[in-house]
């Protein structure tokens, strides 16, 4: 046996190529489909979009010899001749047996995780882009995945699966993880859609998409996926979110002895800090030799005993390659809720809101999303912010101010709630998940 053989060498010497589907061909899954032809060993066979006319323009600017499909007859059809299937209906792509790994890249959450559901009742493997979905019904999936005996995974290449690649071998160094974090370059609670549309019109973004990424809802999702995987927690709602120069600062601003458990790792932001970008880790050791050791090292990465480790980058759709091949060779994962719902991102008021005043969603005018810890505010529970769309104020609520389940009129018999408690009944802030059942019982269609 070859003991040298790389991932790469590994894909050139595959009898056939790995074939994956793409649902949202918005901005990043544009990069994933571009990266599914460029990576050795794999061929996008299949491209969705609830506007066609995205997927169809992605097909063309690759030139790829497409066809487009209605039926999921007609979409093994053109994979077996060896077209790539171009639909608007994400639940065709989904419903195949000739897909080997789905990658769910649109922005729709309860639609998202049906797709990711249905793609892994038909043994295709989920490699999630899509962490909205992820946050709100990660566990369910994860379940669902590990019944069908396939993979369910947060895609490489965003930050969350790139900071859990650095805690995977800080702990291989037998460190304790402290922190983990994401730098941020800018943060403006108060933006909206139009006042953000400039910038997201150079950078070819869903004006409402960009909001959240500027408002921190954004953020704040990522960081609770990543708690959801660690076993992680935030120190306040929102996380402390410092602005520095240098993220080799931070042990200025925070006293890790006063926030750190030693039971959980926090998830936190530095603001505005170098390097832009990147994405960093604060660990832990009480061994003097390794204190000894990292304070010999050239590379500055903290006083001890606790350090500092960043990552000048995450490279979205170009990194995301990687747990696709893993997936499928492997069967091995990148990130996964393994500790069910510890966090989730609740709505808090963008301006002065009215009773029967209606809320927008994530990333519009009315509300921001903080992360917050759910083992808190049990009594009170918070009303996650991707919940929140069109849903009606029962009462006046002051800028800045949080906003409670109790606060909206809310059907608890809609999907997307039910599935919601679902999740929060099974999977709330118990332990890791087991699952002993052969059969699951999920029903998101």
């Amino acid at each position: 046996m070859n003991q040298m053989r790389n991932l790469r060498t590994r894909l050139q010497s595959l009898d056939r190529d790995i074939r994956v589907a793409v649902i949202g061909i918005g901005s990043i899954g544009k990069g994933l489909v571009y990266q599914l032809k460029a990576t050795p060993g794999m061929t996008p066979v299949a491209i969705a979009d609830i506007y066609i006319n995205k997927a169809v323009d992605c097909a063309k600017w690759l030139n790829l010899d497409f066809e487009i499909v209605k039926t999921v007859d007609d979409l093994n059809y053109a994979i077996q001749r060896g077209k790539v299937a171009v639909t608007d209906n994400g639940g065709l792509v989904a419903s195949s047996g000739l897909v080997h790994v789905l990658i769910e890249s649109s922005n729709a959450v309860v639609e998202g995780a049906d797709h990711a559901l249905q793609a892994i009742r038909n043994h295709q493997h989920v490699i999630m882009m899509n962490f909205e979905a992820e946050m709100m019904y990660g566990p369910l999936l994860l379940r669902a995945a590990m019944d069908e005996g396939v993979v369910y995974t947060c895609a490489d290449g965003d930050q969350p699966t790139v900071i859990k690649r650095m805690i995977d071998d800080i702990e291989l160094w037998g460190l304790d993880i402290v922190m983990a974090g994401n730098i941020k370059n800018y943060l403006d609670r108060y933006t909206d859609p139009v006042k953000i549309a400039p910038e997201a019109d150079k950078r070819t973004l869903d004006h409402k998409m960009c909001s959240s990424y500027t408002d921190g809802t954004k953020l704040c999702v990522e960081m609770a996926v990543l708690a959801n995987a660690i076993n992680g927690r935030t120190a306040v709602p929102g996380m402390l979110g410092h602005r520095m120069k240098h993220v080799n600062e931070i042990f200025n601003y925070i006293n890790f002895d006063d926030v750190w458990d030693r039971k959980h790792p926090l998830v936190d932001y530095v603001l505005g800090s170098e390097p832009k970008g990147g994405v960093f880790v604060v660990a832990h050791t009480s061994d003097k030799f390794q204190q000894y050791t990292f304070n010999w090292f050239p590379p500055d990465v903290g006083p001890g005993p606790y350090y500092v480790f960043s990552r000048p980058y995450h490279l979205g759709h170009i990194e995301a390659m990687q747990c696709v091949a893993e997936a499928y060779l492997d069967g091995t994962a990148r990130l996964q809720p393994v500790y069910g719902m510890r966090t989730n991102v609740h709505t808090y008021a963008k301006r002065d809101l009215k009773a029967g005043d209606r809320l927008d969603g994530m990333g519009g005018f009315n509300s921001y999303g903080l992360i917050e810890n759910l083992s808190e505010n049990i009594n009170d529970p918070g009303l996650p912010v991707l919940l929140n769309e069109n849903l009606r104020l029962r009462r006046n609520i002051r800028k800045d101010e949080r906003i409670s389940l109790a606060d909206v009129d809310f059907d608890s018999n809609d999907k997307a709630f039910k599935l919601y408690f679902e999740a929060l009944a099974k999977h709330g802030v118990a332990g890791p998940i087991k699952v002993n059942s052969k059969n699951s019982n999920l029903q998101f269609a």
